[in-house]
């Protein structure tokens, strides 16, 4: 503890805000530097999201000593921003446990804090949260006052933009904080980017209107109606001094900036400055992702979540030796290969050119693929313009985020069946982000969607010819999904690609009393419980790999319900809706009686873990689809 306290003597000193409040000014640039050396040294040794926090720790530090927080309220986005937030709200001795089974969130979580005011997994929704929250507070004459922290580009998603839009209609006095790092995951894209990198501000200008504002308030010269006024004046004054218009103040929506935003001192004074002003605002600030880590500053992309490495070096340290390859690589590959043969391929990404390898084509190819940034339903509808037009867009998104286009996937693409595929990367359980990350619910709410063909493959290989048969003509909107993480080193690199017949699946083994039933990659564990069977149990059981939830293969499943006593289905889906209840919902319509026992995850959200831990949690790991057998065979 005399170690800490050594090395970090303004930092162990502080266990709430209430702690921060009391130092005087002058000290909060060395804390800053500490909170930036213990999120270094902390995430060297367990991974997490590196340099979004390190880039807001000024920030962080400037709205808790300004704001009387929890009693204000702090809604941040993106989620990853805030690792200095928890570790300055009493989480700071438990923080080597964030991301980790039973830890601390790797988001802000209301769970967890009273601090953690809206949860904050997926971008862009910190506006309309806080609007929400600020509005409540006016209907009920509280005087606590709302900050959304919006950054990362946040921005680019379509939720800021209709919370934007509402802001200036409502009464409210909502502070909107824009750090504006130039960057999101991967680089950022889009206008809306290019137009807070480029927006100009007079500090004369507003000089001149702080002080004129105060003025006319402080004689009694200011009121509701004069202030809108004002406003509306001030915007045409500052377009003429400025020689710019702003989109905020346009929507009459106050804007500030651009601010430092690594200077502690200033961020203070302007955020003391403007707190108390009445109507919404907009304080934009500039930081750098990565701030006061070298290697993070130099490539913010790697270091957003390096994983293991060494802090005074930088080196990162590979902690997976098993030279096996990634589904997303797999993916990655693939796609630039159907590309060099196939001129129509096109891709499409919102924001995970890296995380999901398109950028393996983007490097070839950067014509031919499209960063739309945080926007998951212009992905859907972008690609939907590019398939009407004859060709054939791959668009790859994560499955957790391919939620908020539910309604283009079903309007834009499945009601007039056109020729694309849809990607669902991280399909299943992905660990250490947790419950608004996991992807869950995709075979359910896919399932239901008229002209969709829906399919996940055993491995490597069968991920590669999935995606070949997916870009042949005539084959509608067609879905894959595929977990993050390794593969299990089925050979496909120099494999020929063959096409898949769509609705159909494979036998791996025969058996007498059970049948199991896999679809995606847990059909692996399910084949390694099998065989740890004994030799005469093992005889009993019969697998299968349906590879497809829609159509499903009603062929094999009538000579499964007619050779088994009994069948298991195994899914990294939720149970309700899945593909165990379209298997049951088959049987069912034909009148068969055969029990059918389903493994997957429950109704319920899945905690953070690693993804070893979160399948044993639910049942789904070998050992649980072992004993489920056993259980079964009796």
């Amino acid at each position: 503890m005399s170690d800490t306290k050594d090395k970090y003597p303004l930092l162990s000193s502080i266990e709430y805000p209430s702690d921060l409040r009391e130092l005087d000014k002058s000290q909060l640039p060395a804390l800053c530097s500490e909170l930036r050396s213990f999120i270094v040294d902390a995430l060297s040794r367990n991974p997490g999201h590196l340099a979004s926090s390190l880039g807001a720790v000024e920030l962080t530090v400037a709205l808790h000593y300004v704001f009387d927080t929890p009693t204000d309220k702090l809604v941040w986005d993106v989620g990853h921003q805030a690792y200095a937030h928890k570790i300055l709200t009493g989480r700071k001795d438990v923080f080597e446990t964030i991301r980790h089974f039973h830890g601390l969130s790797g988001f802000p979580s209301p769970k967890e804090s009273g601090y953690d005011t809206f949860v904050a997994g997926h971008a862009s929704n910190s506006i309309s949260a806080a609007l929400g929250m600020a509005v409540a507070g006016k209907l009920e004459n509280k005087r606590d006052k709302v900050v959304a922290v919006i950054g990362d580009g946040a921005m680019t998603g379509g939720l800021a933009f209709e919370g934007l839009n509402n802001v200036c209609v409502n009464p409210n006095n909502l502070l909107i904080v824009l750090n504006d790092n130039n960057m999101s995951i991967d680089m950022p894209v889009g206008g809306m980017s290019k137009y807070l990198t480029d927006i100009t501000t007079s500090r004369f200008y507003n000089d001149f209107r702080f002080k004129s504002y105060h003025l006319l308030r402080k004689i009694g010269l200011m009121n509701d109606s004069k202030k809108n006024k004002l406003m509306r004046m001030g915007t045409s004054i500052k377009n003429n001094v400025s020689g710019s218009h702003n989109i905020f103040e346009g929507l009459n929506i106050r804007y500030f900036g651009q601010v430092d935003g690594h200077d502690v001192l200033q961020l203070v004074k302007v955020l003391n400055d403007i707190k108390d002003f009445e109507g919404p605002r907009v304080l934009h600030i500039k930081t750098v992702k990565g701030k006061g880590y070298e290697p993070a500053e130099k490539d913010a992309i790697v270091w957003h979540a390096p994983g293991l490495f060494v802090p005074e070096t930088g080196e990162r340290i590979k902690s997976d030796k098993s030279g096996l390859v990634r589904y997303q690589d797999v993916f990655g590959q693939t796609l630039l290969d159907l590309a060099e043969r196939n001129e129509k391929i096109i891709g499409i990404t919102p924001a995970m050119p890296t995380g999901c390898s398109m950028n393996i084509m983007a490097e070839k190819m950067p014509n031919r693929v499209f960063d739309v940034g945080i926007a998951e339903g212009h992905a859907v509808t972008f690609s939907a313009g590019l398939a009407k037009e004859g060709l054939m867009p791959f668009c790859n998104i994560y499955s957790s985020f391919m939620q908020r286009a539910y309604d283009n996937v079903i309007h834009d693409v499945a009601l007039q069946k056109l020729n694309m595929v849809i990607c669902l990367d991280r399909a299943g359980l992905v660990g250490q982000d947790g419950p608004t990350h996991h992807g869950a619910f995709d075979i359910a709410y896919m399932r239901p969607i008229p002209n969709l063909t829906i399919a996940s493959p055993l491995n490597e290989r069968e991920l590669r010819d999935l995606l070949y048969t997916a870009q042949l003509p005539d084959k509608g909107p067609f879905v894959i999904r595929y977990p993050r993480g390794k593969g299990v080193g089925a050979e496909w690199r120099d494999a020929e690609m063959k096409e898949i017949k769509i609705g159909k699946g494979v036998t791996l083994k025969e058996g007498t009393d059970i049948a199991v039933l896999t679809f995606g990659p847990l059909g692996n564990e399910a084949a390694n419980a099998i065989d740890e069977l004994d030799e005469k149990e093992r005889g009993k059981v019969g697998l299968y790999n349906m590879r497809f939830v829609k159509p499903i293969d009603t062929q094999l499943l009538d000579e499964i319900s007619l050779r088994y006593k009994k069948i298991l289905t195994v899914e990294d889906g939720v149970r309700t809706g899945g593909f165990g209840s379209a298997v049951l919902e088959y049987l069912s319509d034909k009148g068969c009686a055969i029990p059918v026992i389903r493994l997957g995850l429950p109704d319920s959200f899945i905690e953070h873990g690693t993804p070893a831990e979160l399948y044993k949690l639910t049942g789904l790991d070998k050992d649980a689809i072992k004993e489920s057998i056993c259980q079964n065979l009796k």
